[in-house]
């Protein structure tokens, strides 16, 4: 599956500092590495209602990071996914008399060109649950030949020609290490679990935290060849461990996504890691976005109060403004969208260019040094837009200083927050 293309990234004097990030499972900041390659999963979309401001938040959260990465002289290896088939969806296309192929299809270019129009820079590699496939396949009959997953038996009409097989669940009795970075209790866990699509009630499960791995054929859904599994379809989490090890290797350096995440999507398949690759440690660092809201309560697709990027530059905004109002919160924390922001955004923006008319201004070296002191600490995009802010209301000042800094400022914001002036 391709991406979109990257925005062209301008060069800038010296390099940034390491990058420290707060680790939601130890509830701490930490250091990511100095040097040497950076590796990056960032869980991406299931295309039925792209792109509203939740998902905005958390790609633009982690598009900060790969550019202070860069910026601190890094390469990056980023991959996002795409969760082009699953249950949502396919009810989705459902309730909507449509194919579901032709719904994921269309909201994955939708989505595209929102990130295109925000300026984020694209994943190295952007893979689909449906491509990835073998690799879950693979997999998922290597845990089951060793002992880590085992069949349940199907529902009546379930299974096509090989009933018999049985849909896999992975036992997670086998990671001795599960459940250790969500700080739920057992209780917590299952509800959570039921709540995000799990199945703790299911008849033959060894737990009720079980997570599937293949769901067999069922009629009227699609499916495929499973080799030694029978027909059918990947799981969730173990989607996202497959891609991430085929694409990042044994260590993934930070595993990023929303907080809504943390459990069970990214326990589950960091637990999936774990087993699959022998080792107690595959993700050194796990970062999390907030949550957006709206009218009161969290931005989701099940209510309905969904800002869509799209909406919002088909009703004249500014795609550098929709960016700013994201960049006003720091990443992690959640909050509620209402219009004020998008004017006040808009404002600032309004304030940024006008301030970039000449190529005169005040020297920018000071204003360099804060925006990259900003993004290395937890990636504080609002403390950057505060130093931003001070220099434009120094050059728009009577008898500002006039020794050029305009275009290094501008070099700035656009090669480390993403904002083109």
């Amino acid at each position: 599956m391709h991406a979109w293309t990257s925005p062209d990234i301008p060069a800038l004097p010296g390099h940034g500092a390491q990058v420290h990030l707060y680790d939601t499972l130890a509830g701490a900041p930490a250091p990511t590495r100095p040097e040497g390659p950076a590796t990056l999963y960032v869980c991406g979309i299931t295309p039925y209602d792209a792109t509203h401001l939740g998902h905005a938040n958390t790609y633009v959260g982690f598009d900060l990071l790969v550019r202070a990465w860069r910026d601190a002289g890094r390469e990056v290896r980023y991959v996002q996914n795409v969760t082009d088939v699953d249950d949502p969806l396919l009810e989705r296309a459902t309730e909507n008399g449509q194919d579901w192929r032709e719904l994921a299809d269309s909201q994955t270019d939708l989505f595209r060109s929102d990130m295109t129009a925000l300026r984020v820079v694209a994943p190295d590699h952007y893979v689909g649950a449906v491509e990835a496939i073998p690799l879950v396949v693979e997999a998922v009959e290597r845990m089951v030949a060793e002992g880590s997953a085992y069949r349940v038996a199907l529902p009546e009409g379930a299974g096509g020609t090989e009933p018999e097989l049985g849909d896999v669940y992975a036992d997670l009795a086998a990671d001795p290490l599960f459940g250790t970075g969500a700080g739920l209790e057992p209780e917590q866990m299952r509800r959570v679990f039921a709540d995000n699509g799990g199945d703790p009630d299911r008849p033959g499960k060894h737990e009720p935290l079980d997570p599937l791995l293949w769901r067999r054929t069922r009629p009227g859904e699609p499916d495929w060849d499973g080799g030694s599994l029978g027909r059918g379809r990947p799981g969730w989490h173990i989607e996202c461990a497959c891609i991430a090890l085929h694409h990042l290797g044994p260590v993934v350096e930070v595993q990023g996504g929303g907080r809504d995440l943390v459990f069970p999507h990214h326990e589950m398949s960091e637990s999936h890691l774990r087993v699959l690759q022998h080792t107690p440690a595959p993700v050194l660092l796990h970062a999390h976005g907030g949550l957006v809201a709206y009218e009161g309560e969290k931005m989701s697709k099940s209510r309905g109060n969904l800002v869509l990027v799209s909406e919002l530059v088909a009703g004249g905004a500014d795609p550098m403004a929709v960016r700013l109002v994201l960049l006003a919160h720091h990443y992690r924390d959640s909050w509620e969208y209402t219009d004020a922001d998008l004017a006040a955004a808009t404002e600032r923006l309004a304030r940024w260019r006008q301030a970039m008319t000449g190529d005169g201004g005040p020297a920018a070296e000071d204003l360099l040094a804060e925006v990259r002191a900003a993004l290395a600490d937890d990636l504080d995009a609002p403390t950057a837009l505060a130093a931003m802010d001070r220099w434009v209301d120094a050059a728009l000042a009577p008898g500002a200083a006039d020794v050029g800094g305009a275009e290094l400022a501008r070099r700035t914001v656009d090669a480390l927050l993403g904002v083109a002036l």
